[in-house]
Formats: C-alpha cells, structure tokens, sequence
C-alpha cells in the first residue's frame, strides 16, 4: 500500500480541523489530540491494547469523545529504504480507521519521535508522579502530530 493513498496532494485549508494522532504499537497505542487553528498538539492518552476489541472500544470513545475531522498515524521510515516489521500493522490501522470512521488518514514519519519524547522527558524539571514509561507514547504521538501539524501548515506571503 503506497503513502499516498493516505496524503493527499493538498491539505485542505480548513481552520478549525481536529485531528487525534496514534503513535501505534503492538501492545501500546499513544494518542495525541491537534488543531490546525492553534498548529498545537497535546497528549491525550496511552491505549493498552490487550484485545482487538479493547483497542477499537478505546478508538471509539476518543472518536466520539473528540470527533476529529481526521486522523494522523506515525509510520516509521528507514533512509535505507528497509521496511520496518510493524509497518503491515500499521497499514491494516490506517484502513481500519479510514473504514470506520470515514474521515481521512494521513502518515507521519514517527521514526525518532520515541528518542526524542525521551529526551524532552528528561531535559524537563522532574516530575515526582510521573514515570517516563507511562507517557512516553503519548508523548510520541504528539510530537508526531507536532511536527505533521507544522509540515502541513499552509503557508502564507506578506507583503508587509
């Protein structure tokens, strides 16, 4: 399944779109939630995905919690060209949310979002109650959603 069958061409110039993010993995799902208005992402939650049915019963709620106009899913890219052994599952995902939800999907290189979820963890003042391990998918799922937000931003000219 190529890319673009989940990026358009063009992002559409909508102002107030919602877009809730996954960070995708075989047992933890991080999610983000964004808005093109703000161009902000924030974590929102870590699915534990210990069924098929727990993982869309989760999906469901934030849906219908936060009914984003669409949907954005890290795919992680190799420069070697060499595909990564999650990417099929993360292909079936991508389909899964496109058929249920009816609302666009896009991809986002999530690479090194863990890495880096990781060092701005740390590079933080410490948080007592907080376990890098408990967030660090949902941290990754808003830096993916941080950056796709940011790439997709139509751009403006001033004349100013």
């Amino acid at each position: 399944m190529a890319d673009s069958e989940y990026q358009p061409r063009m992002i559409p110039e909508q102002g107030n779109d919602t877009y809730l993010c996954f960070d995708y993995g075989e047992k933890c799902i991080g999610v983000a939630i964004g808005q093109r208005i703000t161009g902000t992402a924030s974590p929102l939650a870590t699915i534990r995905a210990t069924s098929r049915k727990a993982l869309w019963d989760a999906v469901n709620r934030l849906n219908d919690t936060w009914r984003p106009d669409a949907f954005v899913v890290g795919m992680p890219y190799h420069p070697e060209g060499e595909e990564n052994p999650i990417s099929l599952s993360i292909q079936k995902f991508c389909n899964q949310l496109k058929e249920r939800y009816r609302r666009p999907v896009f991809v986002m290189d999530e690479t090194l979002s863990t890495r880096e979820s990781k060092s701005i963890f740390y590079g933080e003042p410490p948080k007592r109650s907080i376990r890098f391990a408990d967030i660090k998918d949902e941290m990754a799922a808003q830096l993916i959603l941080q950056s796709w937000l940011i790439h997709t931003t139509p751009k403006t000219y001033s004349d100013d």
